[in-house]
């Protein structure tokens, strides 16, 4: 089974959980789009729900999908965000941003009672970095100076990376849906993603990063065999 069909069977396990009249958040990437569609085709049969997008890209598709949107100006607080992840370890941290719309995503989780996050089996890792860089959302000004911050903080948080400033067409930087500009932190390996956290959130010109701690209530993991389902023990 190729990868695109376990993302929509995990996808179509997360539309189980969804009903009339919830407020969901919608999350932006491959694993998500799966979602989005589903959840278009219940709401073409019948199924009454309002959405807040975490990208203009899931803008767009649920527009074209007859999907009701709102924002969080308007409905600030939402029953359900359905999103995909970079990686998810153990603990149900998450690494997010791949897909460049971090901030939004984690404002729209923050903003959930719950969050369940959607992914194929190779999204499941020991400890957070192995696999993917660590996206870190900055403002354009003083990046020089941010991005010597960031080195030192990676380094005292034991995992030194090689930072990369993400580029989009013609070799400019990459612009999020926000105005700001991402680098991408090559960790290897986080050994403290909770500490990381904190200490990225402390320097300035950083606005935000790829680390989602504690917002993940549910993983749903799709692999040849089967969908498995992970929830976060009550009050953790």
């Amino acid at each position: 089974m190729d990868l695109e069909a376990l993302k929509r069977q995990a996808a179509a396990r997360a539309l189980e959980d969804v009903r009339d009249g919830m407020k969901l958040g919608l999350g932006t990437g491959s694993t998500a789009r799966h979602f989005v569609d589903l959840l278009g085709e219940r709401v073409r049969a019948g199924l009454s729900v309002i959405c807040v997008p975490t990208s203009e890209a899931t803008r767009a598709q649920a527009e074209s999908c007859g999907i009701k949107l709102t924002t969080l100006d308007e409905t600030p607080q939402l029953d359900l965000t359905v999103d995909g992840a970079d990686e998810v370890d153990g603990a149900l941290n998450l690494i997010k941003g791949a897909g460049g719309a971090l901030l939004w995503e984690k404002i729209v989780a923050s903003a959930s009672a719950r969050m369940t996050v959607i992914a194929d089996q190779t999204k499941w890792v020991d400890a957070l970095g192995l696999r993917y860089p660590l996206p870190i959302e900055v403002m354009p000004f003083g990046l020089g100076a941010t991005r010597q911050a960031i080195a030192r903080t990676l380094q005292s948080a034991g995992c030194p990376a090689e930072l990369v400033r993400r580029e989009g067409k013609g070799g400019l930087a990459f612009v999020t849906d926000g105005g700001h500009w991402i680098i991408d932190a090559k960790c290897q390996r986080i050994p403290d993603a909770v500490r990381l956290a904190a200490a990225l959130k402390g320097i300035a010109g950083v606005v935000e990063h790829g680390l989602f701690i504690g917002l993940a209530s549910k993983v749903i993991l799709a692999d040849p065999a089967g969908v498995r389902v992970i929830e976060r023990p009550a009050g953790r």
